[in-house]
């Protein structure tokens, strides 16, 4: 999952870089960019989880980045 989630930053990342830099296109890529990127972040906290239950509430900050990211 490591890598996968990085592999999607790193796509994200050039997919933002690929968008017109107009005003309404740069407010979406920002937003695009802070999310997929987060969702990386957060899968790599929920491995660094104290328990069980630590981990279940920081994967499901992953599944709203990811949910958010595809939106």
């Amino acid at each position: 999952m490591r890598g996968r989630t990085k592999q999607s930053a790193l796509c994200v990342s050039r997919l933002v870089q690929s968008l017109p830099k107009e005003h309404p296109c740069d407010v979406i890529a920002r937003q695009l960019l802070r999310s997929g990127i987060a969702v990386g972040a957060s899968y790599r906290a929920a491995c660094r989880a104290k328990s069980c239950v630590d981990f279940i509430s920081k994967m499901d900050t992953v599944e709203e980045e990811v949910d958010e990211s595809s939106y």
